[in-house]
């Protein structure tokens, strides 16, 4: 596998340039953090890598060949997208839920298998949602839907996941765990994980590379320590920030601007 590939990529809302001329591969093995404020353009930059803008479809290729030249089906078994919000609009069981994306491997009439039955128990024991199986989705709080839609998107079984705000409504130990499911995730076989993130030390944490936007066509890309540091990140996010140090840990806090006259 080639993996993802981006070539003079540029994204616009309106008559703003939110990424200028980005080119930037992104290889299998990689756990990618897209970072920037709100408005930079991290929900259309991975709408634009999972083939859902026809303007951007060219200057983006899948295993060398561009993303507008995929059929469906396929693509849908090479890549997998979590969007940033998901919204149930039936009952259903939490196993039948995570199933639904297992559409792109079904054959014939379209009835799951003992292997689609497999992914899905699989993809909910990895986040720890095998005890919610039989649950409505209904029923779920925020933090635990969102965890059971990283479950379905696992479930497809694709090598290349875009995320959107995986980490969105889940408390400090479900972020970590869902973190360290994608690391063992992209261990076990040559698969890349995009996904972006508002907590810029969880990033460097997990993350093997990174990509800072600042919503002005500006980009910073490279393995995380050399990207999320506290100048390009002060630059980007519009507020200092520097690095504490401490027993072999490392973190970005802001930096207390005085009040005093």
């Amino acid at each position: 596998m080639n993996g993802l590939q981006v070539n003079q990529l540029t994204l616009r809302v309106v008559d703003r340039v939110l990424i200028a001329d980005l080119t930037q591969m992104f290889a299998p093995g990689e756990m990618w953090c897209i970072a920037g404020p709100n408005g930079a353009g991290k929900t259309t930059l991975i709408a634009a890598l999972a083939g859902l803008s026809k303007a951007a479809s060219g200057a983006i290729s899948l295993d060398g060949k561009v993303l507008g030249e995929w059929r469906s089906n396929d693509l849908a078994r090479r890549r997998a997208l979590m969007p940033q919000a998901t919204h149930d609009a039936f009952s259903a069981t939490v196993l039948d839920t995570v199933m639904l994306n297992r559409f792109p491997h079904l054959s014939g009439w379209g009835w799951e298998s003992d292997a689609d039955r497999a992914a899905a128990h699989w993809a909910l024991q990895t986040l720890s949602l095998a005890a919610f199986a039989s649950r409505d989705v209904l029923s779920l709080s925020g933090g635990e839907r969102q965890r059971v839609a990283l479950a379905a998107t696992l479930c497809q079984d694709a090598p290349l996941l875009l995320l959107d705000e995986p980490l969105a409504h889940l408390d400090l130990h479900h972020q970590i765990d869902c973190l360290e499911a994608l690391s063992g995730w992209i261990g076990s076989k040559p698969r890349s994980v995009i996904f972006s993130c508002h907590d810029l030390n969880l990033a460097r944490r997990f993350a093997t590379h990174a990509l800072l936007l600042d919503g002005a066509g500006h980009a910073h890309a490279g393995p995380v320590r050399d990207v999320l540091t506290p100048e390009r990140a002060s630059a980007a996010f519009g507020y200092p920030l520097t690095l504490i140090q401490q027993d072999g840990h490392e973190a970005l806090v802001p930096v207390m601007r005085s009040t005093s006259p």
